[in-house]
C-alpha cells in the first residue's frame, strides 16, 4: 500500500513539473458558457490559448493551471464563447465594392420596397461620394420581387432621376442588374441584340426594345466589363472589407466564383500581408484556363498569407428568386419576360457540364458547383457519374444552394458522399415568393437541412453575401426557424436544432474546406479562431436566435474585432 501511495505521489509530482515545464498560456477565457462543437465534450468552463492555437480547454481549475506571470486572464463576463464562424458560401470580393455602392436590399437588409426608395438610395449616394456626371452609380440588392409596385423595376424609372448618369442596380440574385438607358447605350444593348442562350433580356411589352432588367447569359458580360476600381485603390478597402466578415464573426471567408484579374488583387493583398482573416477562393471553370498560368492545379489547397485557391466553381443555372433557375416543372408565375410554360434554363448544355466536371476531378481538385432547381442538379449528378471514375470517392464535392433537391436527389448525395451548402436564408428573404413561384409544398422542402442530416449528409449553410448581409446568426435563426416575411413557418420538418445549425457554420464547413483538423470546434491543438456572443444562441428563444450580438471576434488568439 506504501509504495502505491509513494508511486502515486511520483505521479503527481511528475504531472505538475510537466505541466509547469510548459511556456504559459498568452491569454485564458472564463466566466462564460464556451461551446466547443464537439460532441466528445460539448461545453466547458475554460479554454487557454499559446501561439495563436488552443492549448487547454474543460474544468477551470485544469485550465487555470496554464496560467503564469505574463498569462493575460480573460473573464468572459457571462458571454459565450463558440468557434469563429466559417463561410459556407459568399463573394468575399464584393466586400470591396460594395462599401462605395448604394444599399438596395428590400427590408430589413436595405430601404429597397419601391421604385421611389430606391432612386433615394441611389440619389443619396451619388450626392455622399459627389459621383460626377457621366460616371456610373451603382447599387445592389434590387429584388423585384419586394417592390410595392408588383413590377420589375425599368430603365425608364431610373432615368428620369438619373438623366445624366449610367446607371445599374444589381439584382439581389447576383445573376443580373437593372440598367437605366445610357448603361444599356454603354453596355451596346439594343433592340438588335439577340438574348443569348441561358440569358434574360427583358423587352419593352410589343417590341424588342429592352426595358431595363438583364439576367443571366445577358448579363454576365456586362459584369465583366463595369468599371473597377484601380488596384491601388483596390488594395486600400481591403482593411474595411474585411471587417464586413470580421464583424459577423467569420474568421475563414469563401470567394465563390473568382475571376482571373480577382485572384492576381487576391494574391497581392495576401504577398502584402493584407489579409487578417483566411481566404478561400473558387476560381471559376471558364477562366480555370488563366488562372492556371500562374497558379498551377498542385499549388491549390494550400494556405500562403491567409489565401488559399480551394478548387474551382461551376455554375449550372441561376437563381430561383430570379425565375432562372432550372427546373422540371414549370414556374407558376412564368418567366421573368413573360415566358409561358418557363422551366429556366442551364446556363451549359449538358456534354459542356461533363467536360467541365470531368476537368476538374481529373486535377484532383475540389469541386463546388452551384445547383437551385432540381433539373441543374439532375445534370450535375449525370455529369458526376460520368466523369469520376469512383463516383463514391470523398473529394468535398460540394452543391452550392441546393434549394430545391429533391428527396431522391439527397439519396445520391449520401450515396456519393457529396454536400449540399445550403442557403436557408430564402425561407425569409424569398419564401413566400417561392411559395408563388413554385407552390407550397415544393417551396416548404427547400434546403432540407433535417432531411439530409438524418441521412447522415453534412451540410454547410451561407449567405451568399452580397446577396443577403454577411450575419452568421441570422444564417442560424433562418435554419431553426425556417420563417417567411409573413411569419408562415416554410417546412416545419426541416428546421434543426441550434446546435445544428451552429455546427453547419463551424466544424461542418471546416470539413468542406478539409480544414476539419484545424478549425471549427474548440479543441486542443486547434486554432484560435474564436467568436464571443453577448448571449448564448443554445440556450435563448430560439426566435430571438438573430438578435445575439458579436461582441470581439478573434483570429489565431488575436483581436481582430471588438463591439467596443
Amino acid at each position: 500500500m506504501r509504495i502505491q501511495c509513494l508511486l502515486a505521489v511520483a505521479c503527481s509530482l511528475l504531472s505538475l513539473a510537466a505541466t509547469n515545464a510548459q511556456a504559459p498560456a498568452d491569454v485564458i477565457y472564463h466566466g462564460g458558457p464556451i461551446v466547443t462543437v464537439d460532441d466528445r465534450s460539448p461545453s466547458a468552463e475554460a479554454l487557454a490559448v499559446k501561439d495563436g492555437k488552443i492549448v487547454a480547454v474543460g474544468n477551470k481549475a485544469d485550465v487555470l493551471r496554464h496560467r503564469g506571470a505574463s498569462t493575460r486572464v480573460v473573464d468572459l463576463g457571462g458571454k459565450t464563447m463558440v468557434p469563429g464562424f466559417l463561410d459556407g458560401h459568399s463573394h468575399f470580393i464584393n466586400c470591396l465594392q460594395v462599401a462605395q455602392q448604394a444599399n438596395c436590399f428590400a427590408p430589413p437588409a436595405g430601404p429597397g420596397k419601391s421604385v421611389a426608395s430606391i432612386i433615394e438610395a441611389m440619389k443619396a449616394h451619388q450626392k455622399k461620394f459627389n459621383i460626377p456626371k457621366g460616371e456610373f452609380i451603382i447599387g445592389y440588392g434590387y429584388d423585384g420581387n419586394e417592390m410595392e409596385e408588383k413590377r420589375e423595376m425599368t430603365a425608364a424609372d431610373l432615368d428620369a432621376a438619373f438623366p445624366d448618369h449610367p446607371v445599374f442596380v444589381g439584382h439581389v440574385s447576383l445573376h443580373g442588374a437593372v440598367c437605366n438607358s445610357l448603361a444599356l447605350k454603354k453596355f451596346n444593348v439594343t433592340k438588335d441584340t439577340p438574348t443569348p442562350k441561358g440569358g434574360v433580356i427583358v423587352r419593352k411589352p410589343g417590341t424588342m426594345e429592352p426595358e431595363g432588367l438583364l439576367m443571366e447569359a445577358a448579363w454576365m458580360p456586362i459584369f465583366a466589363n463595369m468599371p473597377k476600381p484601380g488596384e491601388e485603390e483596390l488594395l486600400r478597402r481591403f482593411q474595411e472589407g474585411q471587417m464586413i466578415y470580421a464583424a459577423a464573426g467569420v474568421t475563414t471567408a469563401q470567394e465563390g466564383a473568382t475571376v482571373a484579374p480577382d485572384v492576381a488583387i487576391l494574391r497581392k493583398a495576401a504577398d502584402k500581408g493584407l489579409l487578417f482573416i483566411d481566404v478561400a477562393a473558387y476560381p471559376f471553370i471558364t477562366e480555370a484556363k488563366a488562372v492556371f498560368q500562374d497558379n498551377p492545379p498542385e499549388t491549390f489547397g494550400t494556405y500562403k498569407n491567409r489565401l488559399k485557391l480551394a478548387g474551382i466553381k461551376v455554375t449550372c443555372d441561376g437563381s430561383p428568386q430570379g425565375r432562372t433557375a432550372y427546373f422540371t416543372k414549370p414556374y407558376l408565375t412564368g418567366g421573368p419576360g413573360g415566358e409561358k410554360d418557363w422551366k429556366g434554363e442551364p446556363l451549359f448544355p449538358q456534354s459542356d457540364l461533363d467536360q467541365m466536371v470531368k476537368s476538374v476531378y481529373d486535377k484532383n481538385l475540389q469541386l463546388i458547383v452551384h445547383c437551385n432547381g432540381d433539373a441543374s442538379i439532375d445534370m450535375f449528378l449525370a455529369a458526376h457519374e460520368k466523369a469520376a471514375q469512383d463516383r463514391f470517392a470523398d473529394r468535398r464535392t460540394t452543391i452550392i444552394h441546393s434549394q430545391f433537391v429533391r428527396r431522391d436527389q439527397l439519396d445520391k448525395y449520401a450515396a456519393y458522399k457529396l454536400m449540399p451548402s445550403y442557403y436557408t436564408e430564402h425561407c425569409f428573404y424569398f419564401g413566400d415568393t417561392h411559395i408563388r413561384n413554385r407552390g407550397q409544398e415544393q417551396a416548404a422542402f427547400i434546403s432540407p437541412m433535417n432531411s439530409s442530416l438524418k441521412k447522415g449528409i453534412r451540410c454547410q449553410n451561407h449567405t451568399d453575401f452580397n446577396v443577403a448581409p454577411i450575419d452568421q446568426l441570422f444564417v442560424m435563426w433562418s435554419a431553426v426557424n425556417r420563417l417567411t416575411r409573413t411569419g408562415e413557418v416554410l417546412g416545419p420538418d426541416e428546421r434543426v436544432t441550434p446546435l445544428q445549425a451552429l455546427k453547419a457554420i463551424t466544424l461542418d464547413c471546416a470539413y468542406m474546406y478539409r480544414e476539419e483538423q484545424t478549425k471549427g470546434s474548440l479543441e486542443v491543438g486547434k486554432l484560435a479562431d474564436l467568436v464571443v456572443l453577448d448571449k448564448n444562441p443554445l440556450t435563448v428563444d430560439p426566435k430571438t436566435i438573430k438578435d445575439i450580438k458579436v461582441v470581439e471576434t478573434i483570429k489565431e488568439g488575436k483581436t481582430i474585432y471588438s463591439a467596443k
